[in-house]
């Protein structure tokens, strides 16, 4: 099976790192395609021998790029296009299906209760969705709660399969050593009670809370945010005004495979962290609530679907918190003394049930079974047959 895969841009974001790590353990020849920002994840993905294009598109009406992507399609041999992310779900979609390709999957990463990738989720927006969603076989949703929210939308039931979300569980294992020498470069103080904040640092993930949380906990908490975007400035601005700047860090983007950025990856931050928070009200998965699970952190989460739709034998470590930064920092507090009253010396941190759960060999075994279905199933449409 020859497979495309048609996304928006290729910076650095949960989306983007989860198809580099799927395209590691699918059995399957794939190119890709980004649409704009052939970032740092379109790098590692060539590092992998994935062969990358990237179109040029300059906004969301800039129709230049829909014809070169038929082209590509339709001489480049392909048994399926799998799009990813809003923009490349409408013109992949509509690029397969003029190509002569019906075997259409789109995975749905960040459809939230009233946001869509940061966009508000307007008439406009949910119409074309559906429109668009409508040329395609098969929709993925990454958990339970993004799949209830396509049916409140009008998606029908049968075009719906859930896809998880999957991490490299082996890669997130603690490791003391590694957390020392992490710490180290970092150059956090050797008994500095470590928060830990994973995501892109926009307004949606509301990484002020932690600020404003921090400055209400002891000196030797430390803020480690991990992730870049629009709002580092704010944040910055945030931590001076309550005091805190000097107890607060900023990585930067972090890449979730290894390839060769300079500093720490992901996992090795996990490690060095005591604790991870996520604020974030509306999520469509939760991958940075599952990684700290992988790495065995206690968890204190806002909104987590990955989580939600378990067990609760299964989410043990994860904890819900409503509120603002009060909440967080009397969880942060109780967290904190219930951890140093257990902790084992050396720190031992085994990956929780939730973690191994998503393992990424499942999440691949699973997107594999669709494929097979929608390609088997496949033929030509009435749009097709006109086209001809």
């Amino acid at each position: 099976m020859k497979a495309l895969h048609v996304i928006t841009g290729l910076g650095v974001g949960g989306a983007e790192q989860q198809l580099r790590l799927l395209l590691r353990h699918l059995p399957v020849d794939c190119d890709v395609v980004t649409l704009t920002n052939p970032g740092a994840v379109a790098d590692g993905l060539r590092a992998d021998g994935v062969r990358v294009v990237h179109l040029g598109m300059t906004g969301n009406r800039d129709l230049s790029a829909l014809l070169p992507l038929v082209r590509l399609i339709r001489t480049g041999g392909y048994d399926l296009v799998h799009t990813h992310l809003y923009r490349a779900c409408v013109y992949g979609r509509i690029a397969a299906r003029l190509a002569g390709v019906t075997a259409v999957v789109a995975t749905e990463h960040s459809l939230g209760g009233t946001q869509m990738e940061g966009r508000d989720l307007s008439t406009g927006v949910r119409a074309l969705y559906l429109t668009g969603e409508r040329l395609g076989r098969v929709t993925v949703a990454v958990s339970a709660t993004v799949a209830d929210r396509l049916r409140r939308w009008g998606v029908p039931e049968p075009r719906i399969r859930i896809v998880p979300n999957g991490i490299d569980v082996a890669r997130f294992r603690f490791d003391p050593v590694v957390r020392e020498r992490t710490r180290r470069r970092l150059a956090l103080p050797e008994n500095a009670y470590v928060i830990g904040g994973i995501g892109r640092l926009t307004s949606g993930k509301r990484f002020d809370v932690l600020v404003d949380a921090l400055a209400r906990l002891p000196a030797d908490c430390r803020l480690l945010l991990v992730g870049g975007g629009p709002q580092e400035s704010m944040l910055r601005r945030t931590a001076q005004r309550a005091g805190v700047a000097d107890r607060v860090l900023f990585t930067g983007e972090r890449p979730y495979v290894p390839d060769g950025t300079p500093g720490p990856d992901l996992p090795s931050l996990t490690s060095a962290m005591d604790v991870l928070a996520s604020p974030s009200p509306e999520e469509a998965f939760g991958l940075a609530v599952v990684e700290g699970l992988a790495a065995g952190l206690p968890v204190l989460y806002a909104s987590c679907p990955a989580v939600e739709d378990l067990p609760p034998r299964l989410a043990a470590g994860a904890r819900q918190v409503r509120g603002g930064a009060d909440a967080f920092a009397r969880a942060l507090t109780e967290t904190r003394a219930l951890t140093e009253a257990g902790r084992s010396h050396p720190p031992s941190r085994p990956a929780s049930a939730a973690a191994r759960h998503y393992c990424i060999t499942r999440s691949s075994a699973q997107l594999m079974d669709v494929y097979a279905a929608t390609v088997s199933r496949s033929s030509p449409s009435p749009l097709e047959a006109t086209i001809r």
